[in-house]
């Protein structure tokens, strides 16, 4: 006999487990197996991220996915290397931005503003983002790349990825320059070539090349890195392939800007003209001031 209410297991008198127990050790057994998916499936794609042939990393991103549909970097992986067309690219970076918001759930989107790339499972979930802006702009979707691109910052204001130059250099091509001040004010702490010499080129879409401000936003643009200028006036021919990586104020890093920003230069009427006429100037003095030369 068993006391009312308590279920027995019809042999030694032990209670049976609730209903609620039943379904609350039944989700989190499955939970475990999903995570350990997960988990297996971004262990091959870190493996896949140093294997040589291209062939095989593909096939490793699809193993990844039959093991989570939740592994967002399979899809950038696959997206970067699989996809013929432009279109297709955009459909697989999508597809990696959903797979990384449910894998992150809900609440990291509210509750982790301002953390992102900081907490390393946000990472694959960025990484897939990044990617569909940078494409969507190439398919010529700017407005959809520029919300994206914002929305990151807004994620990770501190920017390990480097959106702010991205998108700097979006919002001045689009001709919406209030937006690319206040993005330069934002981060007006940056010294570096690309937001030294995109300040200088805002300055001049301000307020002309004959204003103080627009001068001392050029001289601090050549002061960040004096390579820009000949590779933007075509007095220097750019590298045939740009280095994988870049020496702060060098000429490899001069050259990755202009390869980026040199279309939104030519479209700003004018801009050239007064960078070649500024350097020109100055060259002229400096001539002068050198007795016999």
């Amino acid at each position: 006999m068993t006391k009312r209410g308590k279920p027995s297991n019809g042999n030694d008198g032990t209670p049976l487990p609730s209903a609620q127990l039943l379904e609350y050790f039944s989700a989190q057994l499955a939970a475990s197996r999903v995570d350990g998916g997960a988990d297996a499936a971004q262990e091959i794609m870190f493996d896949a991220w140093e294997t040589e042939d291209p062939r095989k990393r593909a096939a490793m991103a699809r193993k990844a996915l039959e093991l989570s549909p939740d592994c967002a970097d399979a899809y950038v992986l696959l997206a970067d290397e699989t996809a013929k067309t432009v279109e297709e690219a955009v459909e697989l970076y999508a597809k990696g931005v959903a797979a990384g918001e449910r894998a992150l759930g809900p609440a990291a989107f509210v509750e982790d503003v301002g953390m992102f790339w900081g907490l390393l499972e946000t990472r694959p979930y960025m990484r897939a983002r990044l990617g569909l802006a940078v494409t969507l702009w190439e398919a010529g979707r700017a407005e959809e790349a520029i919300t994206h691109a914002g929305d990151m910052l807004r994620l990770n204001p501190n920017d390990n990825q480097g959106v702010r130059y991205i998108v700097l250099n979006w919002l001045q091509r689009a001709g919406r320059d209030a937006e690319a001040d206040s993005l330069l004010r934002r981060y007006k702490d940056d010294g570096g070539t690309e937001w030294a010499w995109s300040g200088a080129l805002a300055a001049f879409r301000r307020h002309g090349g004959a204003r103080a401000a627009a001068r001392k936003a050029l001289a601090r643009a050549i002061e960040a890195n004096s390579h820009v200028a000949p590779y933007l006036l075509k007095r220097k021919r750019l590298p045939r392939r740009l280095p994988e990586y870049v020496d702060m104020g060098g000429k490899d890093e001069a050259a990755a800007y202009v390869d980026a920003t040199a279309a939104t230069w030519g479209a700003t009427p004018g801009a050239l003209e007064w960078l070649a006429s500024t350097l020109d100037a100055a060259a002229s003095e400096g001539r002068a001031a050198k007795p016999g030369k």
